[in-house]
């Protein structure tokens, strides 16, 4: 047993609505996880994360100045002790198990017995849930996948921005097909190796250290049936042309990570590369879009 806990520090920030994207994005680069909360009564968002104490001090300045100078807020950050075993206590006590649609049960590791009668399990480490089933634009993508696999069966699959790896292990275990996992950040990548092994798909899910389109791996699959990207608006809006060029004909994405006051240019985006929208399911504050390459799909 570890009886020395390494140290963690919470770093919070509040921001309104409009920052609360870039302001996400600058925190998650430094921080192990991240989560954000809404004060109903002012519209204002907390945004926290957790990171090992005094880690990456200058690309948190640099992180922060970029937010500041890309929405025009500029805010101090708090940053706070956190202990390790309170912190990871408070994180399981907040993530219960979730169902998600009619198909899914996300359970943190801490859970014991059987997932509910029908459902598919998909089993995420408590201290890690940032991409679990809770947030709403993951569950979107959940709740569009499954009514995708109960038409279609797509063959080739990638999960663009894997994260935990929630979404490529839910392809892999519907559909049984492999499902290529990428994402810019060396932890997730980690933490989507570990999570596929404790969903029993390592076999299936391929999670890769690969920046989007740019990297060979991620065009050399191409063309897709299937294309994930739970990630956020600016970067999906600039990745439009390279989802339309790599997305097979008839093929499928189910994009999210964006606000709902943000949809509609993401949808212009992609609709000027000849995608066509199929769905669009809002889960407050966020709004997951389904769109569909004309032709000929995949059985």
């Amino acid at each position: 047993m570890n009886r020395h806990p390494r140290k963690l520090e919470c770093i919070s920030v509040t921001v309104p609505e409009d920052a609360l994207e870039a302001y996400e994005a600058a925190l998650a680069e430094v921080c192990e996880t991240v989560g954000f909360f809404r004060d109903h009564a002012t519209g204002i968002w907390r945004v926290e994360g957790i990171r090992g104490a005094g880690e990456n001090q200058a690309e948190l300045v640099a992180a922060l100045a970029l937010a500041a100078m890309v929405t025009g807020v500029t805010v101090e950050p708090t940053i706070a002790p956190a202990e390790a075993e309170g912190w990871l206590e408070r994180t399981v006590a907040a993530f219960p198990e979730q169902l998600v649609g009619e198909s899914f049960a996300v359970r943190g590791t801490h859970l014991t017995g059987a997932a509910p009668p029908g459902r598919v399990p998909l089993i995420l480490d408590a201290g890690v849930a940032f991409g679990s089933g809770e947030h709403n634009s993951t569950r979107g993508c959940l709740i569009a996948f499954e009514h995708l696999a109960a038409r279609r069966r797509p063959r080739r699959i990638l999960d663009l921005g894997t994260g935990s790896g929630i979404l490529a292990m839910a392809a892999a275990k519907v559909l049984r097909r492999d499902v290529l996992a990428t994402d810019i950040e060396p932890w997730s990548i980690r933490v989507a190796r570990e999570n596929a092994r404790l969903n029993g798909v390592q076999k299936r899910v391929r999670p890769v250290l690969a920046d989007g389109w740019r990297a060979a791996v991620t065009r050399k699959s191409a063309p897709y049936d299937l294309v994930f990207g739970n990630i956020l608006a600016r970067p999906l809006r600039a990745m439009a042309r390279d989802l339309a060029l790599h997305l097979a004909p008839g093929g499928t994405a189910i994009l999210a990570g964006l606000l709902r006051t943000q949809a509609r240019d993401v949808l212009a985006a992609h609709r000027c590369q000849g995608l066509v929208l199929e769905r669009m399911i809002h889960l407050a504050p966020w709004t997951t879009l389904v769109l569909r390459k004309p032709g000929c799909s995949t059985p």
